[in-house]
């Protein structure tokens, strides 16, 4: 088993099919989504691939270490648009296929109009070992 991280992007990739923003959705738009994600996760459980998941707000705030003191804080860097994670779920599956099929399900949640919104979502594998390193990448 291989554990995948699955992100999805509600904005900073490709514009998705169906991609009126949630806040212009209806009430029951809303719910059907939500109901969908559950349902997937519960189904997930079943069969012993749902590690977690969790649906992300939209603010955030970038932190890095930058010597003594307090670290400095922004809400960027971002180039043109800022990204924005959605939410992610962590899934623990035999193979990258079934991970990739399993996120090509999770794409197709219903959105406005109770068609599916092809959003996209980013397929990241846990790291299996960590990287032998014998200096600080950033002196």
């Amino acid at each position: 088993m291989a554990k995948y991280l699955l992100l999805k992007h509600y904005r900073g990739a490709p514009a998705p099919c169906n991609g009126a923003p949630m806040d212009q959705w209806t009430p029951e738009e809303v719910s059907a989504h939500i109901q969908y994600m559950h349902d997937f996760a519960a189904r997930l459980e079943k069969t012993g691939e749902f590690v977690d998941g969790q649906a992300l707000a939209p603010e955030g705030t970038w932190v890095r270490y930058d010597g003594e003191g307090r670290p400095p804080v922004t809400d960027g860097p971002f180039a043109e648009t800022k990204d924005l994670i959605a939410g992610w779920m962590v899934i623990d599956v035999d193979s990258y296929d079934r991970a990739v099929e399993l996120a090509g399900e999770l794409s197709a949640a219903p959105g406005a109009g109770g068609k599916p919104i092809h959003e996209w979502l980013e397929v990241r594998p846990f790291l299996a070992a960590t990287p032998a390193t014998t200096e600080c990448p950033h002196r």
